[in-house]
C-alpha cells in the first residue's frame, strides 16, 4: 500500500495496521526466546554496536577501515607511552592486513583474554597508558569476532606466544623461544560474509596513517614499503590538505596537551580537522567547537573592531589536537567528542582537578593566538585585510541574503523541491539511521518520481533540479541567493552556515548515464567546490552508479553497468537474451530502482585533494577558454572505428 504522510513524502506499508497488531498479538515468547551471547558472538550479532557500517570498503567509514584503525591505535598508543617509533603495516592483495610493533608487548599471560574478553585491556591502569585513545576494551576484539582469520604475537623476554582465532574462536596457542625484538604483531583477514567483496583502498589506508604521523612527530609508518612520517606535526597537514594556498603562512602553536594551525584562504566556509588522542573526530566535538569559537573572538578582540564571527572564519583552515585522559566519545567508532572533561574530576596528585576542555582551549588560544599576531603584524595585516573583505562582501549581498532566506522559507521545500526523511545527520534519533541519511539530488520529474517511490522513507530524501543548474564557476557567494534552485539547495543541506548544520550525511548526485547527465554531474561538484569545498573534503559527496543495461531471460535478470558486464551477462544467460539499454533514470520503474539504492547501493566517492589543481582543473573544463577546450577534445577525440581497428 502506498500513502503520503503530511509532508508529502511517499511512504511504502504492505500490511494494513490492524493486520500487523493481529501479528504481533500472536507471536510467541517463551523461554527459547531468551539467549545470552557470548562475547564473540554479539560483536558478530551486533557489529553496529562496535564499528558503525560494514561495507566493502569503498568509503572511508566502511567497516574494514574501523578494523585496521582499532588495530593501529594499541600500536600508536605504545609509541606515545614511549616504547617503539616504527609501526610496520602490510596489506597484501587489498584483502589480509598485519601490523606489527616494537612497543612492550601485549603480557603473554593475559595474550587471549586481551583480544577475546569484552571489557579486558590494560588502559584501564592510567599508570600503564595516559591519554589513550583506545580506552574501553573493544579494539582488537572486535577484529577477531569479524575476522575470518585473526593472529596475535606477543614477543616479550626471548619468548613469542601466538594465538590464532577463526571467526572469535581460538584453534591454536602456542609458546616458543624467539630472538625477535620486543612487541606485538597482529594479522587479520575481515570475514567476507559480513564485509561482502570488500577490497581495502590504498587512499584510504594511506590517509589514516598520515593522519596518526601529524599527531605524532617522530613516529614511522612503513606501509607496503613506503615510509610515512611528519616532522611539523599539524603545519604539515594542512599543507598536505589545503586546496588553496594560504593568504600568510600557517601559525602553528603547541602547548602541554593541546596543538593548533591555522591560515586563511581566499575559498568560501571554514574548514577544520580535529583529533583526540591521536583519533581523527571527523565530525568534530566540543574541541572543535572550542576551537571556533575561542579563534574568532580572540581574533575580534585583537583587532579591537565589531567584526562578525562569520567574516572572521571565512576562508579559515584551521586544526587542533588534544590529549584528554579517559575521554568520552558518543560511540565506538569515536568520531565525535562529547564529553567537556580535559581531565577526570576526581583530583591526582599528578593532574588538576578538572578544567573544562572549553576553558582549556580557550585559555591556550587567548594567550598564544594574541601573542603572536603582536608578535607578528605582517600576519596580523593580511589577515585584517581578509577579514574587511569578507565583511564587504556579506554586507553587499545582505538584501539578496534576506530575500533569499524568505523566498526559501515560502516555496515549502517539502512539497516544491524537497521529498524529506525521517533521520537526518546529528538529529540524536540514531547513529546508524543517522549514518545512513542521504539526499538523492536530480534532474526532472520522471527520475525523481522514479527514486522517490523507490527510496527508504526513513533515511534517503531526494531534491529535484530543474534543468541544468548555472555553471558558478567565477561567480561570487550572491549567486547561491540569487539562483533559485542554489537557494533552495542550500537550505534543504542547511550548510549556509557550514558543515555543522549539515542534515543529511551522504549528498547522492544521481543523474543520467549521458553527456547531459554528466554535465549535471559536473555543474553540481563545481558548485560544492566554489562554496562548499570542505563539503566534499569531508567525504559527503557521491555520484550514484546506475546501470546501463538490463540483460534477461525468462529464468534470471541481470544489471550491468559496464559493457564488460553486459557482455558478461549475455554469455551467462545464453542465446537472445532480452537487452535493454537504459537512456535515463525515468525509463527504470521503481520496483526496479530498489535493486540500485538498496543496501548495496553503488556509489563513487568524490575526493579532492591538494595534488588535484582543483584550480587550473575548474578553469580549464568550466572557465571561459572556449576555443582552448575545443582543441583539446579535437586532439583527444577517439571515433568508434579507431577502438575496432585497436581491437
Amino acid at each position: 500500500m502506498e500513502e503520503y504522510d503530511k509532508n508529502n513524502t511517499l511512504r511504502f506499508d504492505d500490511t494494513p495496521a490492524n493486520q500487523q497488531d493481529d501479528a504481533a498479538a500472536t507471536v510467541a515468547y517463551t523461554d527459547e526466546n531468551i539467549r545470552h551471547l557470548d562475547d564473540m558472538e554479539h560483536i558478530r550479532v551486533r557489529s553496529g554496536m562496535y564499528i558503525g557500517r560494514l561495507g566493502d570498503g569503498s568509503q572511508s567509514d566502511d567497516g574494514i577501515y574501523v578494523l585496521l584503525k582499532e588495530t593501529l591505535d594499541n600500536s600508536v598508543d605504545e609509541f606515545k607511552m614511549g616504547a617503539g617509533k616504527r609501526i610496520e603495516v602490510g596489506i597484501e592483495e587489498g584483502l589480509r592486513v598485519s601490523v606489527r610493533d616494537y612497543g612492550r608487548g601485549i603480557p603473554q599471560g593475559k595474550l587471549i583474554e586481551a583480544v577475546s574478553k569484552l571489557n579486558t585491556g590494560g588502559k584501564y591502569d592510567s599508570k600503564a597508558f595516559k591519554k589513550s585513545v583506545g580506552l574501553n576494551g573493544v579494539g582488537l576484539k572486535a577484529v577477531n569476532a569479524l575476522s575470518s582469520r585473526f593472529e596475535v604475537r606477543s614477543y616479550r623476554e626471548g619468548r613469542v606466544r601466538t594465538a590464532i582465532f577463526e571467526r572469535g574462536v581460538l584453534v591454536s596457542d602456542t609458546t616458543e623461544e624467539t630472538a625477535e625484538e620486543t612487541g606485538t604483531y597482529v594479522f587479520f583477514q575481515p570475514d567476507d560474509t559480513l564485509f561482502v567483496g570488500y577490497t581495502f583502498q590504498p587512499q584510504f589506508v594511506e590517509t589514516l596513517l598520515r593522519n596518526y604521523t601529524y599527531l605524532n612527530t617522530g613516529l614511522t609508518f612503513i606501509y607496503n614499503g613506503q615510509r610515512i612520517v611528519s616532522r611539523h606535526g599539524l603545519e604539515d597537514l594542512l599543507k598536505d590538505n589545503m586546496t588553496s594556498e594560504g593568504l600568510y603562512d600557517i601559525v602553528h602553536l603547541r602547548g602541554e596537551d593541546i596543538e593548533i594551525a591555522f591560515t586563511h584562504t581566499n575559498q568560501y566556509g571554514e574548514e577544520y580537522y580535529s583529533f583526540v588522542n591521536g583519533q581523527h573526530t571527523t565530525q568534530g566535538g566540543t574541541h572543535q567547537s572550542a576551537l571556533k569559537e575561542h579563534l574568532a573572538r580572540t581574533i575580534k578582540e585583537f583587532f579591537n573592531k565589531n567584526f562578525d564571527y562569520t567574516d572572521i572564519r571565512n576562508g579559515l583552515v584551521a586544526a587542533i589536537a588534544i590529549d584528554v585522559e579517559e575521554p568520552m566519545f558518543e560511540s565506538q567508532t569515536k568520531t565525535k567528542l562529547g564529553s567537556n572533561n580535559m581531565w577526570p574530576a576526581v583530583p591526582q596528585e599528578d593532574r588538576p582537578a578538572g578544567p573544562t576542555i572549553n576553558k582549556y582551549v580557550g585559555d591556550f588560544v587567548k594567550t598564544e593566538v594574541d601573542n603572536y599576531l603582536h608578535k607578528t603584524p605582517l600576519v596580523a595585516e593580511v589577515m585584517l585585510q581578509k577579514i574587511q573583505e569578507s565583511e564587504k562582501e556579506r554586507k553587499a549581498i545582505a538584501g539578496v541574503t534576506k530575500l533569499a532566506r524568505e523566498r526559501a522559507k515560502k516555496a515549502n521545500l517539502h512539497n516544491r523541491k524537497l521529498r524529506d526523511c525521517r533521520y537526518h545527520l546529528n538529529d540524536g534519533k540514531g547513529k546508524e539511521q543517522e549514518d545512513a541519511s542521504c539526499i538523492f539530488i536530480t534532474e526532472g520529474d520522471s527520475a525523481s518520481g522514479s527514486i522517490t517511490k523507490s527510496r527508504d522513507v526513513n533515511t534517503q530524501a531526494v531534491f529535484s533540479l530543474r534543468g541544468k543548474p548555472l555553471n558558478s564557476y567565477g561567480l561570487t557567494k550572491k549567486v547561491v541567493y540569487e539562483n533559485e534552485e542554489f537557494n533552495l539547495l542550500q537550505a534543504a543541506l542547511n550548510i549556509e552556515d557550514g558543515l555543522d548544520g549539515l542534515r543529511y550525511n551522504k549528498v547522492i548526485v544521481a543523474t543520467d548515464a549521458d553527456v547531459d547527465g554528466m554535465h549535471i554531474r559536473l555543474l553540481m561538484i563545481t558548485f560544492f567546490l566554489q562554496f562548499f569545498p570542505d563539503l566534499i573534503k569531508k567525504g559527503h559527496v557521491y555520484i550514484l552508479q546506475t546501470p546501463l543495461f538490463r540483460v534477461r531471460n525468462k529464468k534470471r535478470t541481470s544489471y550491468c553497468y559496464t559493457e564488460e558486464e553486459r557482455l558478461t551477462a549475455i554469455r551467462e544467460l545464453g542465446p537472445n537474451p532480452e537487452i535493454t539499454r537504459f537512456k535515463g533514470l525515468g525509463e527504470i520503474s521503481p520496483d526496479e530502482f530498489r535493486h540500485f539504492i538498496g543496501k548495496d547501493m553503488r556509489l563513487e566517492q568524490v575526493n579532492l585533494r591538494r595534488t588535484d589543481q582543483v584550480k587550473e582543473l575548474l578553469e580549464f573544463y568550466m572557465g571561459k577558454n572556449t576555443m582552448e577546450r575545443q582543441a583539446f577534445i579535437i586532439n583527444n577525440l577517439v571515433i568508434e572505428e579507431d577502438l575496432v581497428k585497436e581491437e
